[in-house]
């Protein structure tokens, strides 16, 4: 790590937008926004470190470290930190409770025990205060797997949110038939979590003028069996339906599993999520026709160095948009299981 007297101890953040191809559907930008037009002042104490030669303490702050999305997050995280020689660290609260989020992110500010912080949110606005509160403090902030737009932050590092959910939408219809018509049941783990409204409304929009009809978005909650269960009772109440879309990798397990025991593998698409391994079992078998992998190894990893360059490099952080790429039987083996 190198040494310097100053970090531009007064640096003008301006913001900018990374784009990468988004397979098999076209490029989508994802931008990261800051609020305020002011400057941000490093704090003494993250300068003194920089100074010192020590290692920078970088957090990622995950709205629910149970979920199986977070291991691949954690594992690139992880190697962001041994690559770039910063002590990086994956936190936040079992179960998603934005309230116990925001106090755990206040008291690393109180206790000065961050040097940069990237944040996934399940509410956006939950988390607004404590992003301003973390840039007034001197404590670089990114976020990361859900944006936070108008907030603060420094920029975004994930997927484009509607952009996916459009495509998504966009390949149901394609494996569909351009004159399909009947039912499409939408399925998430957080129907109330920004980053499912974003890419629900994404989705809204490509299947807006096609003759079918979308039911939901159903939340399934994060327990496995409590998930399933929704699925089932929600899909023995419903006829004439065509597909179904899970809009995040746990909900498109549960809608697979489910349409797997009901034998509908040849009478119902499945479009999801990310690529679990049950949703790779689910894959090979036919049950699931497609997931859209987000790239979340490539999540951990971008945020930790977009953090370590400002602070190490006083490199500029900017938006990065990690794709999506769609995964099918055919290029299964080609792809990386999120373990």
């Amino acid at each position: 790590m190198s040494s310097r007297p100053t970090l531009r101890s007064l640096v003008a953040v301006a913001t900018a937008t990374t784009v990468l191809g988004l397979t098999a559907c076209g490029a989508v930008t994802s931008t990261g926004s800051a609020a305020s037009d002011g400057e941000f002042k490093l704090a003494a104490h993250v300068q003194q470190r920089i100074d010192d030669g020590k290692p920078l303490r970088i957090k990622l702050s995950y709205h629910d470290p149970s979920l199986a999305f977070a291991t691949p997050i954690g594992a690139g995280m992880k190697k962001a930190g041994g690559e770039f020689g910063v002590e990086a660290s994956l936190i936040g609260p079992t179960g998603g409770d934005a309230a116990k989020q925001v106090s755990e992110i206040q008291t690393l500010l109180q206790q000065k025990a961050v040097d940069g912080l990237a944040v996934s949110s399940a509410s956006s606005d939950a988390l607004k205060p404590v992003i301003a509160q973390a840039h007034k403090a001197g404590v670089p902030v990114v976020s990361f797997n859900t944006d936070n737009p108008d907030s603060e932050q420094m920029g975004f590092v994930g997927q484009d949110l509607k952009g996916s959910g459009k495509a998504q939408a966009e390949r149901l219809r394609e494996d569909l038939g351009a004159d399909a018509k009947g039912k499409v049941v939408v399925f998430s783990v957080d129907t109330g979590a920004g980053w499912s409204h974003d890419r629900f409304s994404g989705f809204k929009q490509g299947l807006s003028g096609s003759g079918l009809d979308v039911v939901g978005p159903v939340n399934v909650g994060n327990e496995p069996s409590a998930a399933y269960n929704t699925v089932e009772s929600t899909m023995s109440g419903q006829s004439g339906v065509v597909a179904i879309a899970g809009l995040d990798c746990c909900s498109t397990t549960a809608a697979a599993k489910w349409v797997a025991g009901a034998k509908k593998k040849d009478t119902i698409t499945v479009g999801g999520f990310d690529l679990l391994p049950q949703t790779a079992e689910y894959l090979r078998s036919g049950v699931v026709d497609f997931t859209i992998s987000q790239n979340p190894v490539e999540q951990g990893y971008q945020a930790v160095k977009v953090l370590h360059d400002f602070l190490d490099e006083g490199t500029e952080i900017t938006g990065v948009n990690t794709g999506a790429q769609f995964i099918t039987r055919d290029n299964l083996g080609e792809a990386t299981v999120e373990k």
